[in-house]
C-alpha cells in the first residue's frame, strides 16, 4: 500500500526544460522565467486535459454554437494562469514613478542651471560690449588691465557660453 502512495506522489511532479536545455523534475512549480512551452508536465494536467476534451466535445455537439462560443467555453475551462502579485506590481509602479520624478527633477535642475548660465553670459557680454575698462586679478593677486586681445578672447568665450546655454 505504501508503494501505491509513493507512486501517486511521484506523479504529482513538475517537469520542464531549463534555460540550459536540461530536463528538471520538481515538486514545485518552475520559476517565472520558464516559458509555458518548456513545461513538459505539471500536476493535474491529465485531469485538465480531460476536462478540455469534454468541453470541446460538448461544444462540437451543439450545431448552433459559433466558433467564438467554443473558444469562450474552452477559455473558461482552461486553468487560470497565476496572477501577478498585486503588492509587487504596486511597488514596481511606485518605483517607476519615483524614478520618473527623480529624472524630471534632474532635468529641471539642469534647465535652471542653463538659464542662470545664459543670463550670466549675456550680462558679461553686455559689459564687454559696453567698452568700459576691465581689469582682472592674476595668479599673484595683482590687477591687470584687459587689453583688446584679452577683451576679444573674453567676448568670444562669452558668446560660446550664450550659444550653448541660451536655446
Amino acid at each position: 500500500m505504501l508503494l501505491c502512495l509513493a507512486c501517486a506522489g511521484a506523479q504529482a511532479q513538475w517537469q520542464w526544460i531549463d534555460k540550459d536545455g536540461r530536463k528538471v523534475f520538481s515538486d514545485r512549480a518552475p520559476p517565472p522565467e520558464i516559458l509555458p512551452k518548456n513545461i513538459l508536465k505539471q500536476p493535474g494536467a491529465a485531469a485538465r486535459a480531460a476536462d478540455t476534451a469534454s468541453a470541446t466535445a460538448a461544444v462540437g455537439a451543439s450545431s448552433d454554437a459559433s466558433p467564438l462560443a467554443a473558444q469562450a467555453t474552452l477559455a473558461a475551462d482552461a486553468p487560470k494562469l497565476s496572477t501577478v502579485d498585486k503588492d509587487l506590481a504596486e511597488k514596481k509602479k511606485q518605483a517607476e514613478a519615483a524614478e520618473a520624478a527623480k529624472a524630471k527633477a534632474e532635468d529641471d535642475r539642469v534647465a535652471r542651471a542653463k538659464v542662470e548660465n545664459c543670463n550670466r553670459a549675456r550680462a558679461g557680454k553686455a559689459l564687454m560690449d559696453s567698452g568700459v575698462r576691465m581689469s582682472l586679478t592674476n595668479a599673484k593677486g595683482e590687477r591687470e588691465v584687459l587689453e583688446d586681445a584679452g577683451r576679444a578672447a573674453q567676448t568670444k568665450q562669452l558668446q560660446q557660453q550664450i550659444d550653448a546655454n541660451c536655446r
